[in-house]
């Protein structure tokens, strides 16, 4: 839709919608840049403390996407108007908690009432002009790195259905819950070559990897077996417990992907699950990969190579096991 309309011209707008990256970012002094985003939705989970924890945590991420620092927010509320309100303020405390952990102010905010409880930030934050991550700078030969694993929607949809273990819930709720903060402090303070960055999110591995590939006119390649899984992820998977989300990613995005016979189907299936507050999806150039990932890996964050990225050829996604 946003395609439609009227293109505003404006030179201090460095990254728009354009090439569907994970923040805008506006300039405002020869050295600074804000960084803008916003993220709201429906609860994945019954606890409203760690439903706040986790859509705080989601909201921050297009930030720490971008290279940015997260500064302010404004809480986003929908409520329903016979609910109880102390429900609402264990979503409001848990969302704060993790925007205290970040370092960024909540400054105010909007409700509305709602047959749906819904929630989430707008977030404001600062970079150098000339330390951006965008989706559009990975180039032919870098090392594709992950943080996090796979598999929060197709959780999150056992959990609706009464149907999650213990440990595949309190799995996914960590990972949804850890900020992408460590991983970004590492990527700046690193004199890493660090060439593209997008956080794992709504549209899945595929998507999110399709937005890259075209942006940066390259292709990728993946390995199915690389891919680091949630405990739980596939069970949900082979037993049927697919978000609408996976199904629509899938129809829009298969188009562009190749596989190799071995790769399985459950593998097939989660590379499209929508991730709720996901790992980063890092192009890095390949002699600093095994580097980036031991520093990843010594500040506390998950991190495995995952693929390589390769000169523009069909498929635009290659997946082999």
């Amino acid at each position: 839709m946003l395609g439609k309309l009227a293109r505003q011209h404006d030179p201090n707008v460095l990254v728009g919608f354009d090439h569907a990256d994970d923040a805008g970012v506006y300039l405002i002094a020869p050295d600074r840049a804000l960084v803008q985003t916003v993220d709201f939705f429906t609860p994945v989970v019954d606890d409203p403390y760690t439903f706040g924890q986790i859509a705080a945590t989601n909201a921050l991420s297009d930030v720490y996407a971008m290279g940015g620092k997260p500064l302010t927010s404004l809480a986003l509320v929908c409520f329903p108007e016979k609910a109880d309100l102390e429900i609402l303020e264990q979503i409001l405390a848990g969302g704060l908690s993790k925007m205290i952990e970040a370092g960024c102010t909540v400054i105010g905010g909007h409700s509305i009432r709602d047959e749906e409880t819904k929630f989430g930030y707008a977030v404001t934050g600062t970079v150098n002009p000339k330390n951006i991550l965008t989706n559009a700078g990975a180039q032919p030969g870098d090392a594709l790195i992950f943080t996090k694993a796979l598999g929060t929607g197709v959780i999150s949809t056992a959990i609706k259905r009464g149907a999650a273990q213990k440990s595949w819930i309190d799995g996914a709720m960590a990972s949804m819950t850890t900020l992408n903060k460590q991983a970004a402090e590492v990527i700046h303070q690193g004199d890493f070559h660090v060439h593209a960055v997008t956080d794992i999110t709504g549209f899945g591995m595929i998507g999110h990897g399709r937005e890259i590939a075209l942006a940066s006119n390259v292709s990728f390649r993946l390995y199915a077996s690389s891919i680091p899984v949630l405990a739980g992820a596939l069970e949900c998977v082979r037993a049927g417990y697919i978000p609408g989300g996976l199904n629509n990613n899938r129809d829009f995005a298969e188009c562009v992907v190749g596989y190799d016979e071995e790769v399985p189907e459950d593998i097939r299936a989660l590379l499209f699950d929508p991730q709720t507050a996901g790992g980063l999806l890092i192009s890095a150039a390949s002699e600093d990969s095994e580097r980036l990932i031991h520093s990843l890996k010594a500040a506390g964050v998950s991190a495995v190579r995952i693929g390589e990225v390769l000169a523009r050829t069909k498929p635009l996604i290659a997946v082999q096991f």
